[in-house]
Parts: C-alpha cells; sequence; structure tokens
C-alpha cells in the first residue's frame, strides 16, 4: 500500500540505501519486498528521480533508471547511510520495549530483554531519563492473558463488547483464532456466532470475557483475514467521500486509509477515501466543523449540516 505522505517518506528513505546495495534487483522482487504493486513502486521512483541535495541541477539529482524491469539507482550516496535514532526516537523505542514486557504471556522475552539493553547502552543519559517515565498495561492485559487461555484450550469465549459507532454494549460468542498486535493494540480474530463472519475485536473495547465450557468449532469459511494492507478492507458497498481538509485537519490523510490525494491552493487537500459505516463519517465529519467540507455524496453533506443546525439549536445564547 502506498499509504500516507509520512509513510511514504519513511519508506523513501529506507528504499533508497536498499536499492543502492541492490543495483538491478527486479522490478517486481523490490516491490514485493516494499509491500507495493509495480506501479505504486514506479511512483515512487519517479519522485526519486527529482529528489536530491540542494541546488537541483542535474547532478544533483537522484538517478532511476527501471525501464528494463530491473531498478538501478546512482548519486544517492549522500542519503544512502543507515538511518539513526534520535533521541527523542530512541527514547520513545525503550518506552515502547519496556511496555511491552509488562504483557503477560510474551514469548521470547530473553531477545526482548537483551535488545532493551541495547538500546538503553546506546542512548545513555535519554536511557536514564526514560526510567523516569512509568508504564502500565491497562486493563486489556486480562483479556489477553484469557483470549490466549481459550485459544491454548480450544474453548469458546463470550464478550460483551463496546462498539463505538453505535455507543453500545454487544453480546456475543466467539471460537478464538488469534491474537494480534497492530498498529500498537491488542486484537482478537475468531469466528462470531452474532455474525457469522469473521471478526477483529480490540481488546480495550472489551468490557468482559469469559471461557465457556464449549469447545471452538471453527467453520470452514472460518479464514484469517490478511492483514499486509492494514486492518480496512475495502468494500464495493462501502460510501466513499470526497473531502477538503485545511491544515488543521490534514492528518485525516495520514491517520485513516485515503484512495487519493490532491493539493489545493492555500494549503488545502481534497482526499477520497472509504468507510463501511455511516454513522462513523458523520462522526468524523462533526468533528472537523470547521476544518474540513464534505463534497460527495450531497446526502452525507446536507446530513451533517442538519446534526449540526440541530446541536446549534440546543444553545440558543451561544
Amino acid at each position: 500500500m502506498s499509504g500516507g505522505a509520512t509513510e511514504r517518506l519513511s519508506r523513501l528513505l529506507a528504499m533508497v540505501p536498499y536499492l543502492l546495495a541492490r543495483q538491478g534487483i527486479p522490478l517486481r522482487e523490490a516491490a514485493r519486498q516494499f509491500g507495493l504493486t509495480e506501479d505504486q513502486l514506479v511512483k515512487d521512483l519517479e519522485l526519486l528521480f527529482v529528489c536530491g541535495t540542494p541546488g537541483h541541477m542535474p547532478d544533483d539529482l537522484i538517478e532511476a533508471e527501471w525501464d528494463t524491469g530491473h531498478v538501478y539507482l546512482g548519486n544517492a550516496d549522500t542519503i544512502a547511510r543507515p538511518l539513526r535514532l534520535g533521541v527523542d526516537e530512541a527514547l520513545a523505542l525503550i518506552v515502547g520495549l519496556r511496555t511491552l514486557a509488562e504483557v503477560p504471556g510474551l514469548h521470547d522475552r530473553d531477545a526482548l530483554d537483551r535488545t532493551l539493553a541495547k538500546l538503553e547502552a546506546a542512548a545513555g543519559d535519554a536511557a536514564l531519563a526514560s526510567r523516569q517515565v512509568t508504564v502500565e498495561v491497562e486493563g486489556e492485559a486480562d483479556v489477553l492473558t484469557a483470549a490466549r487461555q481459550a485459544i491454548g484450550a480450544n474453548r469458546r469465549v463470550h464478550l460483551r463488547y463496546f462498539v463505538p459507532t453505535r455507543d453500545e454494549t454487544t453480546e456475543r460468542d466467539v471460537d478464538p483464532m488469534r491474537v494480534l498486535l497492530v498498529d500498537g493494540r491488542w486484537y482478537l480474530e475468531g469466528w462470531c456466532h452474532r455474525a457469522e463472519a469473521v471478526r477483529l475485536f480490540r481488546l480495550d473495547r472489551v468490557v468482559s470475557i469469559e471461557l465457556l465450557e464449549v469447545a471452538a468449532e471453527l467453520p470452514p469459511q472460518a479464514v484469517a483475514r490478511d492483514l499486509d494492507e492494514g486492518l480496512f478492507v475495502p468494500s464495493p458497498e462501502d460510501t466513499v467521500v470526497t473531502l477538503e481538509l485545511d491544515p488543521p485537519a490534514h492528518w485525516v490523510a495520514d491517520y485513516y486509509p485515503v484512495e487519493e490525494v490532491q493539493e489545493l491552493p492555500g494549503g488545502r487537500l481534497r482526499v477520497r477515501l472509504r468507510a463501511a459505516d455511516g454513522r462513523w463519517l458523520r462522526t468524523l465529519a462533526l468533528q472537523l466543523a470547521g476544518s474540513a467540507q464534505i463534497l460527495e455524496p450531497a446526502a452525507l453533506a446536507e446530513e451533517v449540516r442538519s446534526r449540526a443546525r440541530t446541536a446549534l439549536a440546543a444553545y440558543p445564547n451561544v
């Protein structure tokens, strides 16, 4: 996936030393290594082709060739050195590893401890400062432990699960398949008997979990989702929304999967994104009030305006 501007910049910085060390790598293989299609990789190479050191003369730009189906880079030695962690980055990584160390049932803790020790030694004073940070795992640690027990014992679980888009707590029986960490959050994946489909449950939204005296029985169609492209899976039933974002709302283009980003005059962005739940879209649009405009669909734009007018009517003196 191509991702937002921040993710793309990080990928390009990692791509240059990788490709320089592997001159002539097949385009397909390079795309696979970075989780991209060949067309997306070509777009990145086209961007690299106009990047370089200050001066912007031909000799200052990165040289990139891929017409033969093999990738060659040149004139990029200045950014080919491995990236080094800054003090803030090292501190954030150390705190993150300490948080991970608090997770119950973690495998290969020795490897984590060795990595943490090396980072602390390299970070020096920053590591000492990090010891003043108190790391506590939130309530989902108990849920994580119970979910892993259920998987190990092949037991069905009963969940009370909060659904924020509907502002309700649901009851459902789930046959667990696996627990996984995605973008810093723990999830339980399993066959939900209420939905009769595979579902992902964020553990911090599990109000309670109970192991049932029933064996988990996964049907043949219970297949684990491929999360290489992220948690969101596009569907033909999704609502496609076009937004214009003022600078304070640019975070939307980085935080959510977007299909298209177009820069506009005045620092505005036009983005197109998909959503499976109309209620989530309305909430997002109201949250962005004053810094975003819905262009399409028109019905959603009118509904958001109507809800905003209703909310303002409750405060006649404002």
